[in-house]
């Protein structure tokens, strides 16, 4: 288990396959690591919440989330990619969606992660992710994703069409969709 960035990074440069989500998770769980060590990767926008490329390969992308306050994901899946989500600051809240029988999306669940809290989904499963928290506290998150999310699903709570987002091949201003 890796217990550092260096060695989760060296874990994740070792895999030759798709990363099962339990093994990405205890990755995360393991790990000693906290904002000051990913301090270079904290940026925000304040349009919507920014990914910050910490490293990739054939396998994987290891990013930071940074989430002004109110800020929030589209609905969406992981398409042909496991993620495994730890809260480094704030409190994240996570809703999970399921497809109704009228064919619409509906909201199933919805819990408020603090820091150290691990989370995964993977394909078909829908969620959003959000900073609903007082005032203006900021959120920030480490992200795995394996493979490397190219693209994925993004859903409507009022509308049965589906749409694609592509993932932005250029992290470096890469905000939000």
């Amino acid at each position: 288990m890796a217990t550092s960035l260096p060695e989760l990074v060296r874990f994740l440069d070792r895999l030759t396959r798709r990363a099962p989500l339990e093994a990405l998770k205890a990755e995360l769980a393991e790990l000693a690591v906290d904002v000051e060590d990913l301090h270079p990767h904290v940026r925000f926008s304040e349009r919507v919440y920014r990914r910050n490329l910490v490293h990739a390969g054939t396998w994987h992308n290891l990013l930071v989330l940074c989430w002004r306050n109110g800020q929030r994901s589209p609905i969406h899946d992981h398409r042909g990619s496991t993620c495994a989500v730890r809260v480094l600051a704030g409190v994240m809240t996570e809703t999970l969606f399921s497809q109704a029988p009228n064919g619409l999306i509906k909201a199933d669940f919805s819990r408020d992660l603090g820091p150290g809290s691990i989370v995964g989904s993977a394909d078909s499963d829908m969620h959003q992710v959000s900073n609903l928290q007082a005032g203006n506290a900021d959120l920030v998150t480490l992200h795995v994703y394996s493979p490397p999310l190219m693209m994925m699903g993004t859903y409507s709570l009022t509308d049965r069409l589906r749409g694609e987002e592509p993932m932005f091949l250029d992290f470096a201003e890469a905000e939000g969709i």
